[in-house]
């Protein structure tokens, strides 16, 4: 688009304002199963066969098929005049349901709860909370009550963070050599998919995961087995029940949900419970010093305020958070995926 001299492109605006196209365009490609059905077929399928498959509208299937073409999550070849379609190496690897690197129910968590959220970003802003009582009609005062409203989703939940640890796990538990860790504790570790990468990582440790009662009866109904060789479930709240005994608490994806005040009383409870020696690790997305970047991080600090109660913090934020509970020889790394780990001991 050519636009008068010292004028700004639309271009860039017309990307923003339809962004939201883009993700729709992924999520409905998920949520139909598009993926899986050209990663079953023995060689690349028309529109009208992918229709087929999966009892939609040729018409609607065919500008679905194309737009993913030019979004390089398939590609296509013309034979004899017929469009044929494939998968790509990035939805092979990332959203076919039977990869094991697949991102699928992260995606369709994304589509079905945060999507909604966003709805009412304007509205968040306005309040300064999360919006549930507004996009799903619950009311959010007892935060995880909110999140696990239902069964289906606590599953769905944990299912997706299951494919964030599958693909990050191990990079942000090899940030720092863990070795002299034998018994750690994940603190909020969901499904147990972060310990089941740390006990790969690590084959001398036994993690024990710790969390809600409910997220632990899913997690053995769906997940690993209760009491399966290095890992074991604990059920209970990090707030204020009794922790597990361990060298070395792991708290994932768990303090971005929370207001400061919330954060120090939880890691004061840790660093009480911690052996001299013994440490924190904490994963998260970390923004940059002046809290102006990363955009992803950023995005993810705008998630919190929807969807939680907390933010994402620059690493200065979280050494604070940390000395104050008592936690000395702070260390942080940065990991070339998402997430960064910031190692503390007592």
């Amino acid at each position: 688009m050519s636009c008068p001299e010292g004028h700004p492109s639309l271009g860039l605006l017309d990307q923003y304002s339809q962004g939201f196209m883009v993700s729709q365009v992924l999520f409905a490609a998920c949520d139909l199963g598009v993926f899986d059905v050209l990663a079953e077929a023995p060689g690349p399928l028309g529109s009208e066969a992918v229709a087929a498959h999966l009892g939609t509208s040729s018409r609607g299937m065919e500008l679905l098929l194309d737009t993913c073409v030019s979004l390089k999550l398939l590609q296509v070849e013309t034979r004899g005049g017929k469009a044929l379609y494939d998968n790509t190496e990035l939805s092979s690897t990332y959203l076919v349901r039977s990869s094991p690197r697949s991102q699928r129910h992260m995606m369709l968590y994304l589509a079905r709860t945060t999507y909604l959220c966003w709805a009412h970003l304007a509205q968040a802003v306005r309040e300064g909370k999360n919006q549930y009582l507004k996009a799903f009609g619950v009311p959010s005062e007892q935060l995880f009550t909110a999140i696990y409203r239902s069964e289906g989703e606590r599953l769905l939940f944990m299912q997706a963070l299951q494919d964030v640890w599958s693909v990050q796990g191990s990079r942000v538990l090899a940030a720092f050599d863990l070795s002299p860790f034998p018994l750690i504790c994940d603190l909020g570790g969901c499904s147990g998919a972060l310990a089941k990468a740390c006990v790969s990582l690590y084959p001398g440790c036994r993690v024990t995961v710790f969390d809600l009662p409910s997220v632990v009866q899913t997690a053995k109904d769906h997940f690993l087995s209760p009491e399966e060789g290095p890992i074991s479930f604990q059920e209970g709240d990090f707030f204020k029940d009794p922790l597990p005994e361990a060298d070395l608490y792991i708290l994932a994806r768990v303090l971005h949900d929370w207001p400061d005040e919330r954060c120090s009383h939880l890691l004061a409870r840790i660093h009480e419970a911690c052996k001299p020696g013994g440490g924190v690790l904490v994963v998260e997305s970390l923004l940059d010093p002046d809290g102006r970047g990363p955009l992803t991080t950023q995005l993810y600090s705008l998630n919190m305020l929807v969807q939680t109660e907390g933010r994402e913090r620059t690493p200065a934020q979280y050494r604070a958070l940390l000395a104050a509970a008592g936690f000395g020889d702070v260390q942080c790394k940065r990991t070339p995926g998402t997430y960064g780990a910031i190692l503390a001991r007592k």
